[in-house]
């Protein structure tokens, strides 16, 4: 049966672009009010033409705690929160200015804290979090980002303690196609990555934003689940 969030005030930071977008477009098929937040006013007007009508959106930098104590203010109750959205900047230990590895922590740890921390969540609602597969199988040059992610899902445990009765999840993506993580690289040379990976998955593929935003729907709606870590990965913790 197709899962419904008819009604539902679910609000999606990060949600102009990627597995954001994804979500955010999903839950508007599935009856939800749907709001997208994120710094970029531009890219915010055309996602919400995507999701369609009634989206709502709100200029948000998560580094900065007044501008997300004022924007849950301005939004008030609501039922979900989802936070796939964050900005990171890696690379080799010996190499990374201490400001990177900083930085990367403040976008993709304590934005998500400072959402929950000052988020109106109705009792029967739930905030989904996002970490990834390098917190438990990192690879060359990923001490920063495999750190923060685990981080983020030992966060995701003890607020399902802290704020209960509302839930706490966590999805953590494998390697994903249609985001702007690997947008930087030559199609060619991205293209080829995906291929190589998706030889050595379970599933013979790689994932795709909706792939995620099903899993987050069904972390939404579904009442019995709280302080999970999802995997999201088409078999890449066995491969």
């Amino acid at each position: 049966m197709e899962t419904t969030l008819r009604g539902a005030r679910v609000v999606v930071v990060g949600g102009s672009s990627g597995m954001g977008l994804a979500v955010a477009k999903l839950s508007h098929q599935r009856g939800a009010k749907v709001t997208i937040a994120s710094r970029n006013r531009e890219k915010l007007d055309q996602a919400a033409i995507q999701i369609g009508a009634g989206t709502r959106i709100e200029i948000l930098d998560t580094t900065s705690e007044e501008g997300v104590a004022a924007c849950f203010e301005r939004l008030g109750p609501i039922d979900h929160l989802v936070i796939p959205g964050s900005s990171v900047r890696t690379g080799a230990l010996g190499e990374l200015p201490l400001s990177d590895a900083l930085f990367t922590m403040r976008s993709k740890f304590w934005g998500p804290y400072l959402c929950a921390k000052h988020a109106q969540i109705n009792p029967s609602g739930s905030i989904t979090l996002f970490s990834g597969i390098l917190s438990r199988r990192p690879g060359h040059n990923d001490t920063v980002l495999a750190s923060v992610n685990a981080a983020v899902e030992a966060m995701g445990r003890a607020l399902a303690k802290d704020l209960a009765p509302v839930r706490v999840n966590v999805i953590s993506p494998g390697m994903t196609g249609g985001t702007g993580a690997y947008l930087a690289m030559p199609e060619a040379a991205r293209e080829a990555m995906f291929d190589a990976i998706a030889e050595k998955l379970p599933v013979g593929r790689v994932g795709a934003a909706e792939d995620v935003a099903e899993a987050a729907l069904m972390l939404m709606t579904n009442g019995f689940i709280t302080g999970v870590v999802l995997d999201v990965d088409g078999g890449g913790l066995l491969a």
